[in-house]
């Protein structure tokens, strides 16, 4: 590189190295800022683990007041969320996946923490990996066929959610078996995080507007 190249280089180059640096330093703040989120969701879904494990333990009054308590922890935290992400792009691809979770676990569309947690997460291979192991469980014994099928549908539904393609039997599976609570849900949120999308970009077009 002669003089004037590499002078002609420093002098862009001076611009470019600090929205680099600014990228960088946003995406660094929207990694710390999922991790923490994901930390939060994962002690509701814990404490929703406990509860269920707890069960027997509990007297139904007791066991209802605790998961109502946990259920309205979360909707806090949707609403939360809600703002965290209006007018951000970024934080809506993010985070959309977890909103969409969350919105599930809330209408009890979804009752299993781990696969919630999962969803969330946007971990498909994890949620195969589960399903896999269910069905193992089923042919040996050791999982209780309705609770198989329960679980088996919110992974389908989660699956389909982050994009993933489903075979024709969990297609069929999926239409035999999912409750009405669930099928609701699937109208809902036809497109993972989209009213969102559109939201937060509404917010974004207004606050540019302003400026």
């Amino acid at each position: 590189m002669n003089n004037f190249a590499f002078l002609k280089f420093m002098t862009l180059g001076t611009s470019t190295v600090g929205e680099i640096k600014m990228a960088s330093r946003g995406k660094t703040e929207t990694s710390k800022l999922k991790q923490n989120l994901e930390e939060q969701l994962d002690r509701l879904m814990q404490q929703l683990q406990d509860l269920e494990e707890c069960r027997e333990e509990l007297d139904t009054d007791e066991y209802e007041e605790t998961k109502k308590e946990t259920l309205e922890q979360l909707s806090e935290f949707n609403d939360s969320l809600k703002k965290i992400m209006s007018g951000n792009m970024t934080l809506v691809d993010e985070l959309s996946g977890m909103q969409l979770a969350i919105q599930a676990a809330i209408s009890q569309a979804f009752k299993t923490p781990e696969v919630i947690r999962l969803f969330a997460k946007k971990q498909p291979g994890q949620l195969r990996t589960r399903l896999a192991e269910m069905d193992r469980d089923l042919m040996v014994g050791k999982l209780d066929r309705g609770l198989y099928t329960q679980q088996k549908v919110e992974i389908l539904t989660a699956l389909r959610k982050l994009g993933e393609k489903l075979t024709a039997d969990d297609e069929a599976f999926l239409s035999a078996n999912a409750g009405a609570i669930l099928s609701q849900f699937e109208k809902v949120s036809t497109d993972l995080g989209s009213g969102d999308k559109v939201l937060a970009l509404a917010s974004f077009e207004v606050e540019k507007t302003k400026k």
